[in-house]
């Protein structure tokens, strides 16, 4: 494995991580047996960046988690996230203010049964709470051992440099693969300007760009099946996308998924990918794409891919786009 450097930290944390939300949560059926062995073969591989949160499947993924975090504490770099809230319903909203933040992560490090958090991030940004006041309160979190440094996901640049102002933010998690790039306008420039290292999530566009997704087969809780991009003509269009990254990748010697990771790898050196899975076969897969180099030619080439099919529709649907940062 490659290892990249934690902006402004000494940090080296392999250059493809592991999120873990599907072992618990969104996808479909679980696996807790294969995802344990996931966990395990992930340490085989070097891989020591692990993403959670608390969210995930109500506390149950943490919980997972720590059943290979524990015994190799040490080997292991520590993301989770606190904010989302389920109501009895089931249904969620997000809750940001300092103190459910200090129930949260109480709650968090029982069940991951560790003194301190690596990263910890603010899921999303509180449109009801001030964000100094949301940092500020987390960096009390880090004056007190709890946790080691502080992060935010789908953050605004507004608010990622209102925040910063308070205490440094190491790590900025979002949505970005080949298909979802709205960071590049704005996110990742103001990350490099402020020494944020970028952690996308869905850097395989929720499996899309991989050539190995059965949409017709998405079990029936899977919210993908909520998704514009896994429905109609933005379906066809990205069905097609990927039929020709499957045929550019062969032509490399290399699985679509290597090539979809291998493209944000090349994004630069701040940019530490965590695609989730719940299968070993998988991980091993993603593992191999840190060792792929892609030619300028190479870019120019999936660029070319891109721009002709154009039709990929949003990331989210409407409801779940209200919750995202703006």
């Amino acid at each position: 494995m490659i290892y990249r450097t934690l902006r402004n930290t000494s940090e080296k944390l392999s250059a493809v991580g592991l999120g873990c939300m599907g072992m618990s949560h969104a996808y479909g059926a679980l696996d807790n047996a294969e995802s344990i062995a996931t966990l395990h073969r992930a340490l085989d591989l070097g891989i020591n960046f692990w993403d959670t949160a608390d969210m995930y499947g109500q506390g149950r993924n943490e919980e997972l988690v720590s059943e290979v975090l524990v015994p190799n504490r040490n080997k292991i770099f520590l993301a989770t996230k606190f904010g989302f809230r389920y109501r009895a319903d089931g249904t969620t909203y997000f809750d940001g203010s300092p103190a459910y933040m200090k129930t949260a992560v109480e709650a968090s490090l029982k069940r991951l049964r560790i003194d301190t958090i690596d990263l910890y991030y603010a899921h999303r940004v509180d449109p009801a709470i001030p964000v100094e006041e949301m940092v500020g309160a987390m960096a009390e979190l880090v004056k007190e051992g709890k946790v080691r440094y502080l992060g935010l996901s789908e953050a605004s640049a507004a608010s990622i440099r209102k925040a910063h102002a308070v205490h440094p933010i190491t790590a900025l998690q979002n949505e970005y693969s080949l298909i979802t790039r709205d960071v590049e306008a704005e996110i990742l420039p103001l990350c490099r300007e402020l020494g944020i290292t970028l952690v996308p999530f869905s850097p395989l566009a929720r499996g899309l760009v991989t050539a190995t997704l059965d949409t017709a087969e998405l079990a029936p809780d899977d919210f993908r099946r909520t998704l514009p991009r896994f429905q109609d003509a933005h379906l066809d269009n990205n069905l097609k996308l990927t039929e020709a990254l499957k045929a550019f990748a062969a032509e490399k010697g290399i699985t679509p998924a290597q090539l979809a990771l291998a493209w944000v790898l090349a994004q630069g050196e701040d940019v530490i990918p965590i695609p989730g899975t719940k299968k070993r076969k998988y991980l091993e897969e993603n593992a191999g794409a840190a060792d792929v180099q892609l030619s300028v030619g190479d870019l120019a080439w999936v660029a070319e891919i891109l721009r002709q099919y154009p039709d990929v529709g949003q990331r989210y649907n409407e409801g779940m786009m209200k919750l995202v940062n703006h």
